[in-house]
């Protein structure tokens, strides 16, 4: 038997390295019991076991990738060596939370945390939160396997690119950030990787959402938003052939509901024969159900085209188009004004005429816009097709946003409050072990005062409810058509209604009101129910369920169909009344109501349908006087479960507009006059 040289004895006699334990976290929130896969650490994991020298030194717990009990979190965790939180404002006070506790039961855990929710300026922020060890600025692929690999020698990690850290002598660093991945390819996909395989397996049970880019990058920089700020405007690209096999893996896991993380899906030309991939393997698969996709600002032809394949394969369930605001002033100052409003007008017409719905966004509160302004923009958006919805934002700031900066605060005059973050139709879930999120909210601004923004919103619920949950739009829409007085003119009466003629209306007014002022002392955006599904409700639809659960919907039309007659009759002398209170009944007997009894007809003068469906898609309109019997089918899907009705009509209807019953107007012929 040989004997070995002693440099092959010492090798023979070195342990085996015993692995770094890496824990990461990426908490999104919940919907309808969906959770979104943990792409963001995913992508580390990947880029890791890529990458490193010696992949198998290095073992990756299970992600967390939604809410649960500190204490669980902390559980879950407490054996790792070094753990990474990617953070943003739906989890950064969670993510402080777990880290301050898993760092004062194993004080030789590393803490690293990421995201856009890390300051650019971060030394008030890391001396605040010393559980904090490193903190990483922008892409963190590359500089997370840097960290892991210098491990043993932490005494070198104030030289690595794209850091911060407070240093044991109390000295702050900051060091120059790394250049960004221009080839996006070098990154592997935890996709095709196989980096959800565990998780997947392990909870069988779950549905998940996919969170997918196909580009990073923002060449805008609106003032409001932190991706332009942190990418430095320039767009960088995965391969077509990896976007494609990502969309196969999609579909053989079955994953419905996809969300592209791109700031400007249709930006690529390529992005045509993307969204006609995906569309393609939906016809194939049956999956994906849904893709949501942000809109390219400016490219007016390729995100139609992008859009409308979506639309066309059942992939979307409209069109954003996210305008912001229509002030010129406003657009200066967000430094928007380089998007183009004749883009989102056109594609808006273009839109509507093919019958793909779109709704539009707006941002209540931005610096430089009036009670006046904003009001005129919702009137020429109406003016301009868009009947489906608006959705009416409140304006939260971003730590790195332009707005974020104090002085543009400062010179804004803006008014903020920090208010619980909501989801729209969330569930109040109240975990014995939570730490809720906050938003600085905006609430006021030097252009836009405390009573004016409280005004803005009303009006905002106001046209919400009476306009974009139909239960007024057809009266709206015929008044404004052929008297010519505008949209904003009948909303603004609704918000003036007299409190002893119209105490249902003044009652809605007053409930607006409440809700604004409630926000602006910290209240909730949304209204919490108990009773009805037990979620976050928008003001307006949780007025539409209110009417119909207290039986008021029928003193609602009343007082509605005077108002609007004596308003008309104030500001035009071309309209004759019959034809308002037509249509206010016509609307009255086509919203969706629960514990409907048998179908109804109703017989009309006037032709209201066709022109109030021509006006809705776009197309010239010509009220004719004909007699006709609109029939409403209220029978062939009834709803005898009011939560049922809450959640499928109302909830459910939001983005679609789907309140109405879908009515058949047969004009009454000689022939016809002895049936109605």
């Amino acid at each position: 038997m040989s004997t070995p040289h002693a440099d092959e004895a010492t090798v023979q006699a070195t342990p085996p390295a015993k692995p770094l334990v890496v824990g990461l976290v990426q908490i999104n929130n919940s919907f309808s019991g969906q959770n979104y896969l943990p792409y963001s650490v995913a992508l580390l994991q990947t880029y890791v076991k890529k990458f490193a020298a010696r992949p198998e030194l290095y073992r990756f717990l299970p992600p967390l990738y939604k809410r649960v009990r500190i204490a669980d979190a902390v559980e879950a965790l407490k054996d790792a060596d070094i753990v990474g939180f990617s953070t943003y404002v739906w989890n950064g006070r969670i993510s402080l939370e777990i880290a301050r506790r898993l760092k004062a039961l194993k004080p030789g855990i590393v803490i690293i945390f990421g995201g856009p929710h890390v300051p650019d300026q971060p030394e008030s922020f890391m001396r605040a939160n010393r559980q904090i060890d490193l903190a990483v600025h922008n892409e963190g692929e590359r500089t997370f396997l840097k960290l892991l690999e210098t491990f043993d020698d932490r005494a070198t990690w104030d030289t690595v690119p794209g850091i911060s850290l407070v240093r044991a002598d109390g000295s702050f660093v900051r060091t120059k950030n790394l250049d960004r991945v221009r080839d996006l390819d070098e990154i592997p996909s935890p996709f095709l990787e196989g980096a959800f395989d565990e998780i997947m397996a392990a909870n069988r049970t779950e549905s998940w959402i996919g969170l997918w880019e196909t580009n990073r990058g923002c060449p805008f920089r609106c003032t409001f938003c932190d991706w332009g700020s942190a990418t430095a405007g320039k767009v960088t690209k995965f391969g077509e052939e990896r976007l494609y096999r990502e969309v196969d893996w999609f579909a053989e896991k079955k994953i419905e509901y996809i969300f592209c993380c791109d700031a400007n899906f249709g930006i690529q030309k390529r992005d045509v024969d993307i969204a006609n991939y995906v569309a393609d393997v939906k016809k194939k698969t049956g999956y994906p159900v849904a893709l949501s996709v942000q809109n390219t600002k400016n490219a007016t032809e390729r995100a139609y085209q992008t859009q409308k394949i979506l639309s066309d394969a059942g992939l979307n369930k409209g069109v954003a188009l996210s305008m912001q605001s229509v002030d010129m002033p406003t657009l200066e100052a967000i430094k928007r004004d380089n998007i183009s409003l004749g883009t989102y007008m056109e594609l808006q017409r273009r839109f509507t005429r093919d019958k793909v719905e779109t709704y539009s966004d707006l941002i209540l509160g931005l610096p430089g816009e009036t009670y006046e302004s904003f009001v005129r923009g919702v009137d020429l958006l109406m003016e301009n097709g868009q009947h489906n919805r608006i959705q009416f934002n409140n304006l939260s700031i971003l730590p790195n946003a332009e707005m974020g900066d104090p002085a543009y605060q400062a010179k804004y005059g803006m008014v903020t409050v920090e208010s619980k973050i909501i989801n729209i139709h969330g569930e109040r879930i109240e975990l014995d072990d939570d730490v809720p999120e906050v938003q600085d909210l905006v609430i006021a601004t030097a252009a836009t005062p405390l009573d004016d923004w409280r005004r803005t919103r009303t009006f905002c619920w106001m046209t919400a409810l009476l306009h974009f949950d139909k239960l007024f739009q057809i009266p709206l829409i015929l008044a404004h058509g052929i008297s010519g007085i505008s949209y904003r003119d009948m909303i603004e009466a609704f918000m003036a209604a007299d409190e002893k003629r119209f105490p249902t209306i003044a009652w809605i007014n007053a409930f607006f009101e409440s809700e604004a002022r409630s926000i602006q002392q910290g209240g909730s955006e949304y209204v919490f129910s108990k009773e009805y599904l037990n979620i976050f409700w928008p003001a307006d639809e949780y007025i539409f369920v209110k009417l119909t659960a207290e039986g008021r919907f029928d003193a609602f039309y009343k007082e509605a169909g005077e108002l609007l007659s004596e308003t008309v009759r104030a500001r035009s002398d071309g309209l004759p009344i019959e034809i308002v209170e037509e249509a206010v009944r016509l609307n009255h007997a086509l919203v969706h109501q629960p514990f409907a009894k048998g179908d109804i007809k109703v017989k009309l003068d006037y032709d209201l349908l066709d022109y109030w469906n021509k006006v809705r898609g776009g197309e010239p309109a010509l009220l004719r006087k004909v007699p006709i019997v609109v029939e409403v089918d209220r029978t062939s899907r009834p709803y005898d479960d009011f939560q049922k009705w809450c959640r499928e009509i109302v909830w459910w209807g939001n983005k679609k507009g789907a309140y109405l019953y879908s009515p058949r107007a047969v004009e009454i012929t000689p022939e016809l006059a002895g049936h109605y």
